[in-house]
């Protein structure tokens, strides 16, 4: 069983966005007329409330890690509803102050004057979906702000007092080429976030992309701009510690990993997911809310359960762990394996024997990390774990 409790995340999903990216697959909703924010800022405490009570056993005396809020478009909320949901939770479970707080931001729904107040209530770390610096770009992924408007939106935050920030990038765009890539990195770089996400656009089924699919650059292209533009952010001092995430020293997103080495989390909000171990009894269970916000909304008012809670079970620990952990280029601790999901190590010889041979695990034993091949073939090493992966 898991025999010690991991961390505690909390992950606050803010559902509605000014409109819907035709790539976005996330349980994001275009807003329509006035957000009903106070009702759905009460559903969310009320969410919290619940999962407590549920899971009080689980809980009892664990503080908080980190608070990230996710979206949609999180920047929609004004800073007094952001200040009154973390002062909910400070006032239900225990928040340091030294505590992550990430608030993803859209550049084009910030108005000049209120990053202060995001800072003033309790926020201390932002992330700036930019995706591109390039204007034409922008318009093809129906994004709602230009380059400059990113721009300036990064140096306000900045001028506010914000030292912890991070720029989301894509790269592989339609009709992108290496030079226009690296050119995006550039930019970001010249804006001195602390950290970088940069990941390759991909086609997700339910999304107009899917449906009507853009001219993207093939395979081999996208595997140069990746190569390319990792070399420019390692030049420029930003080292890579995860599939996409890139960061200056001590700056690693404290929630992320959280998540990657299989840490735990309540997730509150439309569509939200959770997962909570329990060190006395040895259960893991994943928590999933109700997607649609309207349905969200009309349970909280008659006091139901905002979603659905199922076990993961011990074949399943082992592919789940793995999906999360071999994300990471250090990998993890071999003991955390045994300490998150309570399953023995020896339980996973064959799928560890067959990942080692194939050359996509390194040969330290004390260490579950992916070499330089286990990176470039992810998706076929933990696809090894599965329960029927060989």
């Amino acid at each position: 069983m898991p025999s010690i409790a991991p961390p505690l995340s909390l992950y606050v999903h803010i559902p509605w966005c000014v409109r819907k990216c035709p790539y976005c697959d996330f349980n994001s909703h275009a807003k329509d007329g006035a957000m009903p924010v106070d009702d759905y800022v009460d559903a969310l405490l009320a969410d919290l409330d619940r999962d407590l009570r549920e899971q009080a056993q689980a809980i009892a005396d664990r503080p908080l890690h980190s608070v990230f809020f996710g979206g949609g478009t999180p920047s929609l909320f004004l800073p007094d509803a952001i200040a009154r949901i973390l002062d909910g939770v400070a006032a239900r479970i225990p928040l340091p102050r030294d505590a992550e707080v990430t608030l993803e931001t859209n550049p084009g729904t910030v108005e000049h004057g209120r990053f202060e107040d995001y800072l003033g209530a309790g926020v201390n770390r932002l992330s700036f979906g930019v995706q591109s610096f390039d204007d034409d770009k922008l318009r093809r992924l129906g994004r709602i702000h230009s380059a400059s408007e990113a721009e300036r939106a990064i140096r306000l935050a900045r001028d506010a007092g914000f030292d912890n920030f991070n720029i989301d990038l894509m790269y592989a765009l339609p009709q992108q080429s290496l030079d226009g890539a690296i050119v995006d990195v550039e930019r970001a770089i010249a804006l001195q976030p602390t950290h970088v996400s940069h990941y390759q656009l991909t086609l997700e089924p339910n999304t107009l992309f899917a449906a009507k699919p853009p001219p993207l650059p093939d395979e081999d292209s996208a595997w140069d701009m990746q190569e390319a533009c990792q070399a420019r952010l390692a030049e420029a001092g930003y080292a890579q510690y995860e599939v996409s995430a890139y960061a200056r020293d001590g700056r690693r997103c404290a929630h992320n990993l959280n998540y990657w080495r299989f840490g735990d989390y309540l997730g509150i909000g439309a569509g939200a997911h959770g997962k909570i171990s329990d060190a006395s009894n040895g259960t893991i269970l994943r928590t999933t809310k109700v997607k649609l916000p309207r349905s969200y909304l009309e349970r909280a008012a008659r006091g139901e359960s905002f979603g659905t809670t199922a076990p993961v079970g011990p074949a399943d620990r082992p592919f789940e762990f793995m999906l999360n952990a071999l994300r990471l280029n250090d990998g993890v601790d071999a003991d955390r394996f045994e300490q998150r999901t309570g399953v023995a190590l020896a339980d996973i010889a064959t799928p560890l024997s067959i990942a080692r041979r194939r050359g996509w695990l390194t040969d330290d034993p004390a260490r579950l990390q992916p070499s330089a091949d286990g990176r470039r073939f992810l998706n076929d090493l933990i696809q090894v774990f599965l329960k029927d992966g060989e």
